[in-house]
């Protein structure tokens, strides 16, 4: 059995806080609002993902509405999600609450992911301590989701990139508060970008095999 303390990783100072949270929604609204993604083609699969870049910043979007919405009722459902009616367009495609109109282009899309992003920094901001947000990997407190909500972006923004022909490196000291918050087993000592690609089943490591399946423990673990 795998003892899931907590593991400090190298260089981790404190929790995953809401200005980290805020700082990854710009790192990636910036990237993705540049002119070159401006003029890619966002119906181009998503680097290994079957959805197309659209569908996956509009599935990216509604994780982190999602999130939000988790934090938001006085009493959070303990034991499921909150009851939102979520669609898929089409078989094998996202299911979601979050739509983005496609009229308004990438810009709007991006304004949408942005404004859930949003929407969960405010909840992770003004969260009681003993509030929890139920997830099927881990019912979290504010900081897990706040570090859930960051996995999101900083992978899905690697998925887009490659979409799209973009260049993307998630930042080292958020990226390694989130792996020592979420990813317990995952290897202390080694860069921390790598790390959590091989975390969510995304890149290699030396001298380690790539997960088959990946998940996260967003519970606390006081």
């Amino acid at each position: 059995m795998v003892d899931h303390e907590r593991v400090e990783h190298p260089g981790a100072v404190g929790p995953v806080t809401a200005d980290d949270l805020a700082e990854g929604v710009r790192l990636v609204v910036a990237l993705l609002s540049g002119p070159d993604a401006a003029a890619a083609d966002w119906d181009r699969p998503a680097g290994t993902l079957e959805w197309s870049c659209w569908e996956t910043a509009e599935h990216l979007a509604d994780d982190l509405f999602s999130y939000a919405a988790q934090l938001g009722p006085q009493s959070p459902p303990a034991e499921g999600f909150v009851p939102f009616v979520y669609q898929r367009e089409a078989p094998g495609k996202p299911a979601n609450v979050v739509f983005a109109e496609r009229e308004a282009g990438p810009r709007g899309l991006v304004r949408v992911l942005e404004a859930c992003g949003a929407l969960l920094v405010a909840m992770v901001r003004t969260a009681r301590p003993q509030d929890r947000a139920f997830h099927g990997f881990g019912t979290a407190d504010a900081e897990g989701s706040a570090a859930m909500g960051l996995v999101e972006l900083f992978a899905h923004a690697r998925d887009l990139a490659l979409g799209l022909g973009l260049e993307w490196t998630a930042p080292a000291g958020i990226t390694t508060r989130v792996l020592a918050r979420l990813f317990p087993d995952a290897p202390a000592g080694t860069d921390p970008w790598p790390t959590l690609l091989w975390a969510t089943g995304r890149g290699d490591l030396p001298g380690r095999d790539r997960p088959a399946e990946w998940r996260w423990y967003s519970a606390p673990r006081d």
